[in-house]
């Protein structure tokens, strides 16, 4: 993982290869790597989420995300999820309503990330 200034916000950018940080044991070390960091905002690739993250009736997304949250810990995942929102009405809506707030975004690519904090 890598640590990246962007405006006035510190970004964990996770690697887009590893193990799933869905699972207890990849949020524990997830929450762990944040300490002493001084991050505002953690970056995950959609890569890095277990396939049940995005089937919200599994309670894997909300799981994570609730945990970040009660870190105050915004959060991104990054990469296309077109494929998931074009199958799940309920993830399409999560996305849309996410991304109007300030503690979980979804955009298709880091460049895009670097846009919506910097604009």
């Amino acid at each position: 993982m890598s640590i990246e200034e962007i405006a006035e916000h510190r970004v964990m950018v996770l690697p887009e290869t590893g193990e799933y940080v869905t699972t207890p044991d990849g949020m524990a070390e997830l929450i762990g790597s944040l300490w002493g960091q001084s991050v505002t905002l953690v970056a995950v690739p959609c890569e890095r989420l277990d396939p049940e993250f995005f089937r919200l009736a599994s309670g894997v997304a909300g799981e994570f995300l609730q945990k970040l949250v009660n870190y105050r810990t915004p959060v991104a995942i990054i990469g296309n999820i077109d494929a998931e929102t074009a199958a799940s009405a309920p993830l399409r809506d999560f996305v849309w309503e996410s991304n109007r707030g300030t503690q979980v975004w979804f955009e298709p690519t880091l460049d895009a990330l670097r846009e919506r904090l910097n604009p």
